[in-house]
């Protein structure tokens, strides 16, 4: 007995020994999209092992498993339109670098939903029995002290802050495109140029990317050290076979021009992100004219309890101020994040709208985080319709007369147990503004979740 309860203390003291080296060593820093994922993080994946065809090939293997419950009431601003279900999402994925000019990256995807009785049931942003997510190769050389790298087949498209083009994580199934994509990289800059369509979700067949949006673009960043941060420029250009806004409907040709500037003031504790862009092109021969504009301010008090970040923020995308005179006014979001910055509850979108935001993290424990914040939102242009986080109408222009949407407050916590386990919580109320309540059904809306995502 005396031999076994000295094994067992030895065996106890070995696990705590590991434990605590396993804190020590530098946490492996998953990316979003797990293709970026740097040497470190890949060695830290569920499985890696360096190949004997010369120093550079290796092969890696990982995932990530994730599962949110949600509770919604008066979804849809509609009396007993509750529900409550639960989204599952798993993502497998394969690395295959077989010299230091040639990749091969594939990663699938399945997305679950329990019964769903909301209005569109279990729509494709829940459900995707079995697909790919990514499915390409690379090719790269370098040139001097540039790396160049041609990149074709399925991919994830992620740029700047998200605002504009996102795989859109929030959604269980996320989002992704066909294409080939050129990438430039010389000391802080990065640019991309790509061309890419839409790949359109089915929720029981093996996805297509027929969807008729086709994207093209050159995005530009230069990270600056100075400011810690970047700058960033792009051009986007949208084609889509069928298009609806106001009174014109069809060939959509939209061209994005914008810019983000976003750091840090040295040690003032202040940080800044400012976003804009304007848009040009037609719509069915009806001209584009539209413009964004988004941008946040936070300061985080130095040597303060609870390390608080407080922020204020301010975005407006444009409206049609008349939808039959023959011009498009509305801004078009693209393939955005926009879960990221209107609000939990998914009611608006960066169509037609200025939100006035404001909020506090605090962090009371090392892994705990807390954000408590707030939105103002109104039409940008009373003539125009709400969208939502989709670019969806969900209140024709001519239905109300009111600028005042609503107002929507978010708590929510994350506890990030290591680099590899997230338990998050929220909860969201959206108050019905005027324009709701002149426009239909005016209920408020709450979502409360929970979720806890693992990645390997």
């Amino acid at each position: 007995m005396k031999h076994r309860i000295n094994r067992l203390i030895g065996a106890v003291a070995a696990g705590m020994s590991l434990t605590v080296a396993a804190e020590e060593r530098p946490q492996p820093a998953f990316q979003n999209t797990r293709y970026d994922d740097d040497l470190a993080t890949r060695q830290a994946a569920l499985y890696y092992m360096p190949l004997r065809l010369n120093d550079a090939s290796e092969l890696s293997v990982g995932g990530q498993i994730r599962v949110r419950g949600e509770r919604w009431d008066n979804f849809g601003f509609t009396e007993a339109n509750d529900d409550e279900f639960l989204l599952l999402r798993l993502r497998l994925h394969t690395d295959l670098r077989v010299c230091s000019g040639f990749r091969v990256f594939v990663e699938g995807i399945g997305a679950q939903a329990t019964e769903r009785d909301l209005p569109g049931g279990r729509r494709t942003v829940d459900a995707d029995s079995a697909d790919l997510l990514n499915a390409f190769g690379d090719l790269s050389t370098d040139i001097g002290e540039a790396s160049l790298t041609l990149r074709g087949g399925r991919q994830e498209l992620q740029y700047g802050k998200q605002r504009l083009v996102s795989p859109l994580d929030w959604a269980n199934t996320r989002r992704t495109f066909d294409g080939v994509k050129f990438i430039a990289k010389s000391g802080d800059w990065r640019v991309d140029a790509f061309l890419a369509r839409l790949v359109q979700v089915q929720k029981y067949a093996f996805n297509s990317g027929d969807s008729g949006r086709d994207l093209y673009g050159v995005y530009a960043t230069r990270k600056i050290a100075s400011w810690q941060g970047a700058a960033d420029a792009y051009w986007l250009s949208l084609d889509r076979d069928d298009a609806t806004f106001g009174a014109v409907t069809g060939e959509e040709k939209r061209e994005t021009l914008g810019a983000r500037l976003g750091g840090a003031c040295g040690v003032s504790g202040v940080d800044y992100d400012l976003e804009g862009g304007c848009q040009f092109g037609d719509v069915a021969g009806a001209a584009i004219r539209a413009f964004f504009f988004a941008s946040q301010v936070g300061y985080k008090p130095p040597d303060f309890p609870m390390n608080p970040r407080l922020y204020m923020g301010y975005d407006y995308a444009s409206g049609d101020d008349d939808p039959a005179d023959g011009e498009v006014e509305t801004f078009n979001q693209l393939f955005p994040l926009g879960h990221a910055y209107f609000g939990a509850l998914d009611v608006v979108g960066r169509q037609n709208v200025t939100d006035i935001s404001a909020g506090v993290t605090l962090a009371p424990l090392a892994k705990l985080s807390v954000k408590l914040e707030g939105h103002l939102f109104e039409r940008a242009d009373t003539h125009d319709a709400l969208y939502d986080v989709g670019g969806n109408v969900t209140r024709a222009g001519d239905t109300g007369s009111s600028r005042d949407i609503g107002r929507e407050i978010n708590l929510i916590t994350d506890y990030k147990w290591n680099a590899r386990l997230l338990l998050q919580a929220g909860y969201g109320h959206f108050f019905a503004g005027d324009f709701i309540e002149e426009s239909g059904a005016s209920e408020d809306v709450d979502l409360a979740y929970v979720m806890a995502q693992y990645t390997l």
